[in-house]
């Protein structure tokens, strides 16, 4: 299959997706941050400088989401119709499970907004606490899911 945004002459170009059409669509991404055991008592536990760093993580994921067309070059702006990021503390880890799950009713799905939700949410997590850990490891950020449009849904293994 070729990729799409590239032209026959191979140079970089938003996608036409206005013969698209207008369906309901929804994608759910999930990562992690792995941290210190002492790191993450002081989230676990609320100590830390910043404030709550969970609860500023999500809102975090939730602009980053808003804000994808403006950092990834070739997104679509979209009507976003819903953002909820939720943060689990994961003592195995130990860190935090960082999932998102983007809606829209649109021509183009809502990956992207999912993805970039995780990450934002991840990267806020290691700003608020990067004084007391600056080895924390963010990774795993994947699609789960993605439903709607022509293609269909997909379901990760």
């Amino acid at each position: 299959m070729p990729l799409t945004h590239f032209d026959a002459q191979g140079q970089a170009h938003m996608v036409d997706v206005s013969d698209k059409a207008v369906t309901d669509r929804v994608a759910i991404a999930a990562g992690y941050i792995k941290m210190a055991t002492e790191t993450f008592d002081i989230i676990s536990e609320g100590r830390a400088k910043k404030g709550d760093v969970l609860g500023i993580a999500r809102l975090a994921g939730i602009m980053g989401a808003k804000k994808t067309p403006d950092l990834i070059p070739l997104c679509h702006p979209l009507p976003v119709t819903k953002v909820a990021v939720e943060l689990t503390l994961d003592p195995d880890l130990p860190g935090v499970q960082i999932e998102a799950t983007v809606k829209t009713s649109g021509q183009t799905g809502v990956e992207m907004e999912a993805l970039t939700a995780v990450s934002t949410a991840a990267l806020t997590v290691y700003d608020m606490t990067k004084a007391v850990d600056k080895a924390m490891e963010i990774g795993g950020i994947r699609v789960l899911l993605k439903d709607g449009g022509k293609s269909g849904r997909y379901e990760a293994k």
